[in-house]
């Protein structure tokens, strides 16, 4: 009759770049060896498109086991699928990823999984809404787990000065899923002596996260945006229905930091026309005028040169990114940023005439293209970067005067235009009308594909404008053009797309 031989315990645990995975792997690892275990630890890289995504992988086995076999332990170098005791995912999506992969099963995984989300390359690159939806990974991890442990870890960690690593190494004591106890996973991160006091806080708060065993954060339904106070607030409460009040707020506060508080009332002062087409011919959900409002400040507060300059120069960003790199007191912190601005951007970012007079002189823009043909690094950190930056970003006071402005505002004019000559017609068609700037997003070659597509719907509306299922038509054209890049207008008019 043979001896029974414990098997090992295996854990996954899924992180990007910078949140410390191989720091969490390496704390495991010291646990189990200094509590009588063997323990092994490999690390796969993943794919760019994830921020350096990795998969850590670690067996424990205990040694008093394997003397009694009188046999070596042969673990494994990768997690195999369905065999897997814990695993740990620093992001939403890592977690559906370890799902996919077969890593998460139910009658053996415990998951634990931060519920934060940082956006893939391909959500950010789809011409629509490209984000996965976050209730549905949290209902596929509740589903495919034996037990599933979720909760923001990234902001308990955030909160405490720490990274993620040391919020999801409480979660894991919190569990019970390895046999030690708090006490000595407090040891493991002390012995590693890199901040110890933030990581043991980070630390203190993931037990009592993973205790309460937390349902998904208001992160994962959406946030409210904070309201805008003062005149405009007021404005807003009493000049439009209650149901804008949520849409035009957070539009207004949007504006405000883009531009000014006048930028804002403007912004407010083309939705009027719009409240009142919406009174004559809606049926009361004043969907119009709520679409409108929405794609009317994303698309007033355009990404341009000048607003890029502004974001990298904001002390909230050097403070975040300190963190995030865990600089300490007395610590110099380097940041170079590449920057790349082709002869539009510039073109863009100057007086309406003289960038006009740039991109139609053959000679002054070859001029220009050559010397910025490589791009270039600049340090922000420094006082030279950072003034270079600082003074483009102060350039927003004379963004009125800009080339880029006066062809955005044209645009959107001409797309409120046609809101308005429409909403008369066939409400339903308005509506479909005010949501097409959904295709004008992002920069360079995205943009430009966009408003090519958006473009060509609006080109499309007098021929639609005489078929009964016109807003059916126009919304069917608009989600082609946003599922595939490489959508193009059906030719002679109002086809099927």
């Amino acid at each position: 009759m043979t001896q029974d031989i414990p098997r090992p315990v295996t854990i996954a645990i899924l992180a990007m770049g910078g949140e410390g995975g191989g720091v969490l792997a390496d704390w495991i690892v010291d646990l189990a060896e200094h509590n009588g275990y063997c323990a092994q630890a490999t690390s796969v890289p993943g794919v760019a498109q994830r921020t350096g995504a990795t998969i850590y992988y670690v067996e424990i086995f205990p040694e008093a086991a394997a003397r009694a076999a009188g046999k070596e332990p042969v673990l494994e170098l990768a997690p195999v699928p369905g065999d897997v005791d814990i695993v740990l995912a620093s992001e939403l999506m890592e977690a559906g990823r370890a799902i996919q992969r077969g890593l998460v099963t139910a009658n053996k995984t415990t998951l634990i999984a931060s519920t934060h989300r940082v956006y893939s390359l391909t959500e950010k690159m789809a011409m629509g809404d490209g984000r996965v939806d976050a209730a549905k990974l949290v209902d596929a991890g509740a589903a495919a787990a034996k037990r599933f442990v979720h909760a923001d870890f990234a902001r308990i960690a955030d909160d405490r000065g720490s990274v993620i690593s040391a919020a999801l190494f409480g979660a894991l004591a919190g569990t019970g899923a390895l046999p030690f106890a708090r006490a000595e996973f407090e040891h493991a991160v002390r012995r590693g002596g890199i901040g110890v006091e933030s990581s043991l806080a980070a630390f203190a708060a993931g037990i009592v996260a993973a205790q309460a065993v937390l349902p998904a954060p208001a992160a994962v339904a959406g946030l409210s945006s904070p309201a805008v106070g003062g005149p405009l607030a007021q404005r807003v409460r009493r000049q439009f229905p209650d149901a804008l009040h949520d849409t035009l707020l957070a539009g207004a506060r949007r504006l405000v930091d883009y531009q000014d508080a006048a930028y804002a009332r403007e912004y407010l002062d083309r939705l009027e026309p719009i409240l009142e087409l919406d009174r004559a011919h809606g049926d009361g959900s004043f969907r119009l005028a709520n679409e409108a409002a929405r794609h009317l400040a994303l698309w007033l507060s355009y990404e341009d040169t000048i607003r890029v300059a502004d974001l990298k120069t904001r002390r909230a960003r050097f403070d975040r990114i300190g963190r995030e790199m865990r600089a300490e007191a007395g610590q110099l912190l380097a940041i170079n940023e590449f920057v790349h601005p082709g002869v539009h951007e510039i073109a863009d970012t100057l007086p309406a005439a003289l960038g006009g007079w740039l991109l139609g002189s053959t000679r002054a823009r070859a001029f220009v293209e050559r010397r910025v043909a490589r791009g270039r690094v600049v340090r922000t950190s420094s006082v030279r970067g950072f003034l270079l930056l600082y003074l483009l970003a102060g350039l927003r006071r004379w963004r009125r005067g800009t080339l880029r402005y006066r062809n955005e505002h044209a645009r959107i004019d001409a797309w409120l235009d046609q809101v308005r000559a429409t909403a008369p017609l066939s409400y339903a068609l308005a509506v479909e009308v005010a949501e097409c700037p959904r295709l004008v997003k992002g920069y360079g070659e995205t943009r430009a594909r966009g408003t090519r597509n958006f473009e060509a719907l609006m080109r499309s509306l007098p021929a639609l404008a005489a078929v009964p299922d016109a807003a059916a038509r126009l919304r069917a054209m608009r989600e082609a053009a946003l599922a595939d890049e490489n959508w193009a207008a059906p030719d002679g008019g109002p086809g099927t797309a």
